[in-house]
């Protein structure tokens, strides 16, 4: 349901962001995530958010491939993201039969990661490129628009409150969250919904519903199909029997088979056909089938973003006037975490928050952030100015090792880090301050 205009929160709440260096781009990346969560279409996503995100980071110097990747691989990352997850959360906890409050909160430290992963490049290329961000007389006051605006902000901690603390079930939350809504947003008059409002937001949500009702029905015969053909079932043995006993190569296979079945599709349908027929070669393995049906979920969505059907990206590229392919694989660049993290949580579910205490989780998400950190450096190839590729490598290696929770890893990751800080303070004190605009 939308309420006025939506995209002036969004503008504008983030807007001492796009002060700092590369700020509109941060500003896409955090907008995108929060839309995108609710949304559920990563194209929609893209062409809601990147009519204004896309042009203001092509003003400040970001090159148009480089703006059409970031807002696509955010709004593919919404997808992934709690409360919402685009729905898909929802249905993911009605296969498994768990609470969606588990679901959620599983879900949320990789969806952090995969986010931070981004801004990490962002940043790393604002730096390297100089790229100042809007000047802050060009900015509304957030403020003032709190004011005016931020009373919108309450149905979605009312939702929060109704999943999380008071323990309801889903569609009982649905329904009072969209009351909540309609009588929050009647406390200003530039929000107040009219009658007419209220009519065509209930068509739009009917239009959506059996949008998702045929494309569930469409994939419900093509599950019934599968299963009593044995063609799911073969795919997993196949998948299975090619990896082996290799965990890692049955990762590796299935991670390309939930591409392929997720190119062009929505989430959800293509959460739905990669779970039946991806997602049981994992299990077969051992792994826990909250674990595999997430991993599944990662790479079915990520085909959005990962060419030669690279739909989210075609979308961006549309908008930013740059090259679609060249785009997508900018896009798979920036999203250089989400194709780490699943790896790591199926090795080990630490990354999850499963089963682990206050002082294991804290020292999860510590090393897991660092990792995330030097990702995003390994992929920008630059630290303190540019790296070549060995310690673009290196650093890689090092970011993998803290992304895998244990101690050994943890201290490889560490030593990695220091050694190539270490050499960085040492040439740039040799050679002095490089000009980070030149370099590339």
């Amino acid at each position: 349901m939308k309420i006025g205009n939506g995209t002036t929160i969004q503008r504008s709440c983030f807007s001492h962001y796009r002060q700092t260096k590369g700020g509109p781009a941060k500003v896409s990346v955090i907008a995108s995530g929060f839309l995108g969560s609710i949304q559920g279409s990563a194209i929609a996503n893209v062409v809601t958010t990147g009519n204004f995100t896309i042009p203001l980071m092509k003003k400040i110097g970001y090159h148009r491939n480089f703006a059409g990747a970031v807002e696509s691989s955010a709004s593919v990352g919404g997808q992934i993201l709690p409360p919402v997850m685009g729905a898909a959360a929802f249905i993911m906890a009605e296969t498994l039969g768990v609470p969606y409050t588990d679901i959620a909160l599983i879900a949320i430290l990789p969806a952090l990661l995969f986010y931070f992963g981004i801004l990490t490049q962002v940043h790393m290329r604002a730096v390297k490129d100089n790229l100042s961000g809007v000047p802050r007389d060009e900015l509304p006051s957030i403020i003032d628009v709190l004011k005016e605006r931020g009373h919108l902000l309450l149905p979605i901690f009312f939702l929060i409150y109704m999943l999380f603390i008071a323990g309801v079930t889903v569609i009982y939350a649905a329904a009072w969250t969209i009351i909540v809504t309609v009588i929050v947003s009647s406390l200003r008059k530039t929000t107040r919904m009219n009658i007419r409002e209220m009519i065509d937001a209930l068509e739009t949500g009917a239009r959506t519903t059996v949008t998702v009702a045929i494309a569930c029905a469409t994939v419900g015969f093509i599950v019934g199909i599968s299963s009593l053909t044995g063609f799911g079932i073969n795919l997993a043995n196949a998948i299975v029997t090619i990896g082996g006993e290799s965990l890692f190569l049955t990762l590796l296979f299935t991670m390309v088979a939930c591409i392929v079945l997720g190119m062009g599709m929505p989430s959800i349908p293509a959460y739905i056909i990669t779970a039946t027929m991806a997602a049981p070669a994992l299990v077969e393995l051992g792994v826990q089938p909250v674990v595999a049906h997430l991993f599944v979920f990662y790479f079915g969505i990520f085909a959005n973003i990962t060419p030669p059907v690279a739909l989210a990206a075609f979308a961006a590229a549309g908008l930013s006037g740059g090259g679609p392919m060249r785009t997508g694989f900018h896009a798979l660049k920036l999203a250089l975490a989400g194709f780490v993290i699943p790896f790591m949580f199926v090795y080990n579910d630490a990354l999850l928050l499963i089963d682990t205490t206050v002082m294991e989780g804290i020292i999860v998400i510590i090393t897991a952030t660092i990792g995330v950190i030097m990702l995003g450096i390994a992929a920008e190839r630059y630290f303190l100015y540019k790296l070549n590729l060995l310690f673009s490598g290196l650093m890689a290696v090092g970011g993998v090792m803290f992304l895998y929770p244990g101690t050994m890893s943890d201290v490889i990751g560490l030593a990695i880090l220091l050694l190539i800080l270490a050499i960085q303070f040492i040439s740039k004190k040799r050679q002095g301050t490089p000009d980070v605009s030149t370099a590339s």
